[in-house]
C-alpha cells in the first residue's frame, strides 16, 4: 500500500484550519499531516512533520505569507498552493506570489454550507496531487510583476485587422509564462490573441492589468462585443466560456455561461472549436503549460481546419499535461520552447506571410 500525500495547511483563520483539512479528506490518498497559524509555526512544522505540499494563506499576523512562500522556496523546495481571498487585494497578492515561486493557488472558500464547495475540493485535491509529482525548480524565466524592456505603448493604435487569430490554451504556470510571452511581443504585432487561463473568477481582470502594464501590445479582461485587433489581447474571465464570432462590423469575442466542458469555465476546448469553425487557416492554437487535456480535441479540429497548432516544449512547462495530451494524440504540428514562442507567433502573424498566404 502506498504512503499517503502529506499536507501541512498554514492559515491563520481557524475555519480555514478546519475547512481544507475537510475538504482534503474527501481524497483517501493524501493525509492533512498538522496546521499552523502563521508563517512562523508553519516553519517549524515543515522541519517537524516533513510535509510534501504546503498550503498557504498570505494574510497573517507575525511572519505573512510572503515571507513564508520566501522561506519555503528557499530553505525547503516544496510545492506551495496559496489558499488566496475573493478581494482586489487578496488577487494582488497572489500573483506576487506565483512570481515568488508559488505552484498555483486555488480561491479561498467562504464557508462550509457554499455551494462551490465541490468545485474547490476538486480543484485543490487535483493541485496538491500534480505538486507533489513536481520538482521546484529556481526560477528562471522573468515573472509576472518584474519589470522587463520598454512597456510604451502607442498613444493611439490604429484598429487594425489581424493577420491572424490565435487562441492560447493554459493552466497551471500560466500567469508566468503568459506574461514572458506577452511581454515579448512588439507594439506593432500583427495577431490578435484571446487568451483562456484556467483561473477562478474575480482574478482576471487583475491578471490582465498587470500583463498590460508590462507589454506593449495591449491586454485586457474581454467582455462580450469586444473586437478581434491587431496588437491586443484579449483574457477570458474566469467562470465564463470565450467564443468568436464574425461580424460584418467587425469580428468579436462572445462570453457565455454554458456548461463546464473538461471540468472547465473557461474551457479551451470551447475557445478552440469557435476559433476553428470561424477562421480555419488564419487561426493559431497554442497550448502552453497546464494540467489535465483541456484544449486537446479543440487543438485537432484547428489543424483540421487549416490552421497552425503549437505545443509548449516538456522543458520549459510547470506542468506538461494539456501540450502532451495533444503531441500524443497528434495534433500539435510544432512543439516550440517558451523563449521562442513569442518570435514564432510573430514571424507566423506577419503581414508578409499572410500576403503571401493569400496569392496561395
Amino acid at each position: 500500500m502506498s504512503e499517503k500525500l502529506r499536507v501541512l495547511v498554514v492559515d491563520d483563520s481557524a475555519l480555514m484550519r478546519k475547512l481544507i483539512p475537510q475538504i482534503l479528506a474527501r481524497d483517501s490518498d493524501i493525509e492533512v499531516v498538522g496546521t499552523a497559524m502563521d508563517g512562523a509555526f508553519g516553519l517549524r512544522k515543515i522541519e517537524e512533520l516533513k510535509p510534501q505540499v504546503v498550503t498557504l494563506d498570505l494574510e497573517m499576523p507575525r511572519m505573512d505569507g510572503m515571507e513564508t512562500l520566501r522561506q519555503i522556496t528557499k530553505r525547503f523546495r516544496i510545492p506551495v498552493i496559496v489558499v488566496s481571498a475573493h478581494t482586489t487585494d487578496g488577487a494582488s497578492a497572489t500573483f506576487k506570489a506565483l512570481a515568488l515561486g508559488a505552484f498555483d493557488f486555488v480561491a479561498k472558500p467562504r464557508d462550509a454550507a457554499s455551494s462551490h464547495m465541490d468545485q474547490i475540493a476538486e480543484d485543490l485535491i487535483s493541485k496538491i496531487k500534480v505538486a507533489a509529482k513536481t520538482q521546484v525548480l529556481p526560477r528562471e524565466a522573468p515573472a509576472l510583476g518584474e519589470s522587463l524592456a520598454a512597456t510604451s505603448k502607442p498613444a493611439n493604435r490604429p484598429r487594425k485587422e489581424p493577420t491572424k487569430i490565435i487562441a492560447v490554451g493554459i493552466s497551471t504556470g500560466g500567469p508566468n509564462a503568459l506574461q514572458f510571452l506577452l511581454a515579448q511581443l512588439p507594439d506593432d504585432f500583427s495577431g490578435s490573441i484571446v487568451v483562456v487561463q484556467h483561473m477562478p473568477e474575480g482574478f482576471t481582470e487583475m491578471f490582465a492589468r498587470r500583463l498590460n502594464e508590462s507589454c506593449t501590445i495591449d491586454v485586457k479582461e474581454a467582455q462580450s462585443g469586444d473586437l478581434l485587433i491587431a496588437g491586443r489581447a484579449l483574457i477570458c474571465p474566469g467562470n465564463r466560456h470565450i467564443k468568436v464570432r464574425r461580424m460584418p462590423l467587425g469580428n468579436i469575442v462572445v462570453l457565455s455561461d454554458e456548461s463546464r466542458v473538461n471540468g472547465h469555465r473557461p474551457s479551451v476546448d470551447v475557445l478552440f472549436r469557435s476559433i476553428a469553425a470561424e477562421f480555419g487557416g488564419r487561426s493559431i492554437g497554442v497550448l502552453m503549460t497546464g494540467m489535465g487535456d483541456d484544449g486537446a480535441l479543440g487543438m485537432g479540429l484547428i489543424k483540421r481546419a487549416g490552421g497552425l497548432t503549437i505545443a509548449q516544449s516538456e522543458e520549459s512547462c510547470v506542468v506538461f499535461g494539456m501540450p502532451k495530451a495533444a503531441i500524443e494524440r497528434g495534433y500539435a504540428m510544432r512543439v516550440i520552447a517558451l523563449d521562442l514562442l513569442a518570435n514564432t507567433l510573430n514571424i507566423q502573424s506577419s503581414p508578409e506571410r499572410a500576403a503571401r498566404e493569400v496569392k496561395v
